[in-house]
This record gives C-alpha cells, sequence and structure tokens, in this order.
C-alpha cells in the first residue's frame, strides 16, 4: 500500500507539469483509477508490477502527449521499478 500511495503523490507531481487547462481531468482521472483498484489483492505481486508498470507506461503518454520531458518521470519510474 507504501507504494502505491508513493505512486499516486509522485503522478498527482506530475499532473502539475502538464498545461493547467488539463490538470484537473488527469488528476481526477489519476485518482479515479487508484479508487477503482483499492481492493486488489495486495498479496499478488506479479499483478501488482503489472499495474504499477502501467501507471508508468501511461504517465509517459501524457507527458509526451503534451510535450513534457519524460525524464521529469524519472523519480515515478524508480518507484515503479525498484531502481
Amino acid at each position: 500500500m507504501d507504494k502505491a500511495l508513493r505512486i499516486y503523490c509522485e503522478m498527482l507531481r506530475l499532473v502539475r507539469r502538464l498545461p493547467k487547462d488539463s490538470r484537473p481531468y488527469y488528476a481526477k482521472y489519476a485518482r479515479e483509477n487508484f479508487v477503482n483498484y483499492r481492493d486488489f489483492d495486495a498479496s499478488d505481486s506479479k499483478a501488482l508490477d503489472e499495474l504499477f508498470h502501467r501507471a508508468y507506461n501511461h504517465s509517459l503518454w501524457v507527458l509526451n502527449k503534451y510535450s513534457v520531458d519524460e525524464s521529469a518521470a524519472q523519480k515515478l519510474k524508480e518507484i515503479c521499478f525498484d531502481e
């Protein structure tokens, strides 16, 4: 749960780098996705890793969509991939 919370916080930090008019949408989108997966089986580490990797990859897609440098997501990558 701690890792998921750190990922969520980092995603919200990345949302702040997006254009002002798109921030509310992506902040709400991130929250809804984390709420939807709150009942996820925490004992299934493989499924959790896949979920975290998807969160990272989706974040990269959004950053690229708005021409934000991918290096902004370095901390998220470290958390998601335990680097």
